[in-house]
C-alpha cells in the first residue's frame, strides 16, 4: 500500500494481508509497526540524511522522491555514500522512457503515476500503458515481472 501515514493503517494494510509498505515520509513507528507484521518497508526520502535516518530506523528500502527532481545524477550520487545492500527504487517524475538509466546506477524499483494515468483517461488506455511499461521493463531488466 502506499501513503502510510499511521500505524493504525499499517494493522489495517496487515489484516488485508498486504506485505509492502511505501510512504511519503520516515516515521520510526510506522516502520517498527510494519516490522512487528514482517512488511518490506520502504519510506520517502529526498537527502542522504533522510536516508540514513530511514536505515537507522529499520527501513527494508528507500523510496527517492520525487526522483525526477533528484534526477538519475543525484541518486548516483546519494547511492555512493549507502550500504551496497540497501534496496532503492524511485518515484515521482519517472516513466519507463527512464528505466535504462536508472538500470545503469542499479535502480531497478519504480512507481509509476502520472506516466500511467492521468484524469479522464480510459480503462484500455491506462491498460495499454501499464502493459507499455511492463514491455519496457521486461526489455531493460530481462523477462519475468509478471511471470
Amino acid at each position: 500500500a502506499g501513503t502510510v501515514l499511521d500505524t493504525q493503517s499499517v494493522d489495517r494494510l496487515n489484516d488485508a494481508g498486504g506485505r509492502l509498505l511505501v510512504s511519503p515520509n520516515i516515521d520510526a513507528a510506522i516502520i517498527a509497526r510494519a516490522r512487528t507484521h514482517n512488511m518490506v518497508t520502504m519510506p520517502g526520502v529526498f537527502t542522504p540524511t533522510e536516508a540514513f535516518q530511514a536505515i537507522a530506523a529499520g527501513a527494508s528500502a528507500l523510496k527517492f522522491f520525487p526522483a525526477g527532481v533528484l534526477g538519475v545524477a543525484g541518486i548516483q550520487a546519494m547511492k555512493a555514500v549507502l550500504p551496497k545492500d540497501m534496496p532503492v527504487g524511485v518515484v515521482g517524475g519517472v516513466s519507463e522512457a527512464d528505466f535504462p538509466a536508472f538500470a545503469a546506477i542499479g535502480v531497478s524499483t519504480f512507481g509509476l503515476g502520472s506516466s500511467l494515468y492521468r484524469a479522464g483517461m480510459s480503462a484500455e488506455e491506462v491498460g495499454a500503458r501499464g502493459r507499455a511499461a511492463i514491455e519496457r521493463y521486461d526489455a531493460v531488466f530481462g523477462e519475468g515481472i509478471l511471470a
